[in-house]
């Protein structure tokens, strides 16, 4: 018999490049790291190349293949917190404008619904799970890179999160997490996911690819059109400034309570 682990719960997974961001999140970083000295400018160009094929007709199989292939090689020797700086001091320039709209009010009504939020991409960890944070989601499903003793990444991929991976990663979380599949939603852009959209029981297409978008009308799967990016920092309400009167009372609680502690260890003492 299996431990009880808790409710049941359900979750909604969310692929993440084209389904929550417009653009790939990998490609672009590539400009970043060429200022910080991990890639020349011919890496530059093609990175941009090759977002531009992925942006006019998506990526099939073979592509995401030869992509994955030379983003690992081309990784090689670099320090993860050389990459990780990186990121962060970008994050919020390139990627947060890029937010799907749509994708952000799915994300709220989920998490309203009291379901998990999950970020599933093929995509590197260092790049996803700060995307992740920035979204509010509870968990990410990422590329994990092989790294020395060191700190630098091999060019070893430890975990691949594409195709029929990003299905096998959904159920042992679940298993885990005592998350119910079946309740749970998924939503992506790609016929390479059909694996992951088929483990859950309510999947959805977002901007589909021409084999998604032929599968999802084979299945009946809904179709969501996404295209309005925009900042997360515009959708978040201005906070408004405290009173005099609350600063007072906070100032008041905040004495009360060191009065207290001093009182609590002295008889203790």
């Amino acid at each position: 018999m299996r431990p009880w682990r808790g409710p049941v719960r359900a979750a909604a997974f969310f692929d993440l490049d084209k389904t929550v961001i417009a653009k790939s999140s990998a490609l672009t970083f590539s400009k970043p790291f060429y200022r910080g000295g991990l890639i020349n400018r011919r890496a530059v160009l093609r990175s941009a190349y090759a977002q531009f094929v992925y942006l006019a007709g998506g990526a099939d199989a073979d592509q995401m293949e030869r992509m994955r292939k030379y983003l690992s090689e081309l990784c090689v020797g670099w320090d993860i917190t050389q990459v990780r700086e990186i990121i962060a001091e970008t994050l919020h320039e390139l990627i947060d404008p890029l937010i799907y709209d749509e994708a952000a009010d799915l994300i709220e009504e989920h998490h309203l619904a009291g379901r998990d939020v999950v970020i599933v991409s093929t995509s590197g960890t260092e790049i996803v799970t700060p995307i992740g944070e920035l979204l509010g989601a509870d968990r990410v499903i990422a590329t994990r890179m092989a790294v020395d003793d060191d700190g630098l990444y091999t060019g070893e991929i430890e975990f691949y999160a594409y195709a029929e991976n990003k299905a096998a990663a959904i159920r042992e979380l679940a298993e885990a997490e005592n998350i119910d599949l079946e309740r749970s939603y998924a939503y992506s852009d790609s016929g390479t996911d059909v694996p992951m959209l088929e483990a859950v029981g309510h999947p959805h297409a977002v901007n589909p690819d021409r084999t998604l978008r032929k599968e999802a009308a084979a299945r009946g799967w809904p179709v969501l059109v996404f295209s309005k990016p925009v900042s997360m920092r515009s959708r978040m309400p201005a906070i408004p400034r405290p009173s005099r009167s609350v600063v007072a009372a906070t100032a008041v609680a905040a004495g009360a309570a060191a009065a207290a502690a001093v009182l609590w260890i002295s008889r203790r003492t």
